[in-house]
């Protein structure tokens, strides 16, 4: 008669399922301590007060092509011949930027003859505004 044993010897196993979940609470505990421990503020002071030329924002200049083939330069109502120059006094900084708005339905050529009246005054960069989906 064969007495086997009361318990058979198995094999261990380790789950790896709770382990990945343990390892991503503690990533995002981490994360969020360490996000707290910065200080995204800087020290607050009590500035003097005192006269001093504000500095430039650099707010671009806005080229808007509606539909029907109006130009517009920051709502300003313009013609393609007197682009350039309208351009060209509006502009702070020989570096500025444009910002071309064109409308869907704009006729392709007249937004490529209002960025070369834009080159003309001494634009060398446009950026080109989209709707975001």
């Amino acid at each position: 008669m064969k007495f086997g044993r009361a318990r058979e010897a198995r094999r261990g196993r380790i789950e790896i399922i709770p382990m990945i979940d343990v390892m991503f609470f503690l990533l995002v505990t981490f994360m969020l301590a360490s996000l707290s421990m910065q200080s995204l503020h800087s020290v607050p002071v009590d500035l003097p007060s005192g006269e001093a030329v504000s500095l430039d924002a650099r707010q671009p200049v806005t080229m808007a092509i509606t539909g029907d083939g109006q130009l517009y330069l920051d709502s300003t109502a313009v013609s393609l011949d007197t682009l350039a120059e309208t351009l060209k006094s509006m502009l702070a900084a020989p570096d500025a930027d444009v910002v071309v708005a064109a409308d869907q339905a704009a006729p392709a050529g007249l937004v490529v003859q209002a960025m070369i009246q834009g080159r003309r005054a001494g634009v060398e960069h446009f950026l080109i505004a989209v709707k975001r989906e």
